[in-house]
């Protein structure tokens, strides 16, 4: 049993609970905090760190490549699509207003590899529609120098957008653990949710048989792992395998680099590749929320590596490791209140670093 003590601090009943300390967790407590600085909000967490995607992506600051926003644009319309990308685009501005050199933002610049030209009979297009979100004539450029600046085999066209770039997405947890640390938000780590039940006074937040604790409100922000919570909604977890090099010497590559519509990912870390993606090569096996890596996956990232990124030149790998994203048949994350004291902002499409800080002022403002 647990202590008066216990159950009067950390066990007491909040304002608020989010479920999940990743980016939207951490972005939708901040929002709450500094719109409502009276409120309670407790965040749990059943990892020991953040889990899922947000510390196991390959921080990226982007909002969406040339391919991919044609391809979005086919599949939900114009308007979804630049509501879409609106909402990355502020996301990564307030990412840098709030924290920027404390967590290695560099504005490299977003490119993506082409080897059609297709795409390229959109690009007037797509940047007409884009200039109101960016203040840009052209966000979208073709820039064919710099296909042999950065060593680029296997490449007929690059794309270059000035607006992206990386950052470190373990110092972006941190910074956004600190500053909710500041702004009297509370935490429960290695603490896993059971269920949760509503009735008309408050929720009843079951961490055990014996232990539990009551809010006003829930907040789900479980992204991939929400189908526990959420049954009814559309979420379809996409597991993200990503390998890392060991420095290269005299390494060209600079910036956050996109191929065959966002399904492949790579940037320099420094002196190393990180690169990731392939899952279109294996839709129904990364449809899953197993961290684990795949033999089949790896060898075809480890090929592109050698064919597309590095011709020529061999390089050693020093890390493996996968994240979990959610995705639907749609991009549009679900941000939405589910009942009269649940809400939940998940599925955020691989976007996650660049969607959270909009989807925390959402949420903020729906509760």
């Amino acid at each position: 049993m647990n202590s008066v003590w216990e159950l009067e601090t950390f066990y007491r009943k909040r304002d608020i609970v989010i479920i999940g300390s990743g980016f939207s967790g951490l972005w939708t407590a901040v929002s709450i905090k500094e719109k409502y600085p009276e409120k309670s909000v407790l965040i749990i967490e059943r990892n020991t760190v953040p889990l899922g995607a947000s510390t196991r992506n390959a921080g990226f600051a982007c909002f969406g490549s040339l391919t991919e926003v044609i391809a979005d644009s086919r599949k939900m319309g114009w308007e979804k699509t630049l509501e879409l990308v609106k909402m990355r685009f502020e996301g990564l501005q307030k990412i840098r207003k709030y924290f920027n050199s404390e967590i290695d933002f560099e504005l490299n610049g977003g490119y993506e590899i082409l080897n059609n030209d297709e795409p390229l009979q959109q690009l007037d297009i797509v940047n007409e529609k884009l200039k109101a979100i960016t203040g840009l004539d052209k966000t979208y450029v073709l820039n064919q120098e710099k296909i042999k600046e950065f060593g680029l085999g296997k490449s007929e066209f690059l794309i270059e957008n000035p607006c992206e770039g990386s950052l470190h997405s373990g110092k972006l947890l941190q910074k956004l653990l600190e500053k909710c640390y500041e702004l009297k938000v509370e935490f429960l780590f290695g603490t896993e949710v059971k269920t949760a039940n509503e009735s008309d006074e408050e929720i009843d937040i079951q961490l055990s048989e014996t232990l539990s604790v009551k809010a006003e409100k829930i907040i789900y922000c479980t992204n991939a792992f929400s189908s526990k919570f959420l049954e009814k909604e559309e979420i379809i977890p996409a597991r993200g395998q990503i390998l890392l090099t060991e420095p290269i010497e005299d390494l060209k590559l600079r910036g956050t680099f996109h191929y065959d519509e966002g399904f492949y990912y790579f940037r320099n870390l420094g002196n190393r590749i990180m690169l990731g993606g392939g899952r279109n090569q294996d839709f129904k096996t990364e449809e899953t929320t197993s961290f684990e890596t795949t033999e089949f996956l790896q060898n075809h990232l480890e090929q592109f590596l050698k064919e597309v990124i590095l011709p020529n030149q061999d390089a050693k790998i020093s890390l493996r490791w996968s994240g979990i994203m959610a995705m639907g048949s749609e991009k549009t994350p679900i941000v939405k209140q589910l009942s009269n004291r649940q809400f939940c902002a998940v599925r955020l499409s691989g976007m996650g670093v660049a969607l959270a800080p909009k989807i925390g002022e959402m949420v903020a403002e729906m509760i």
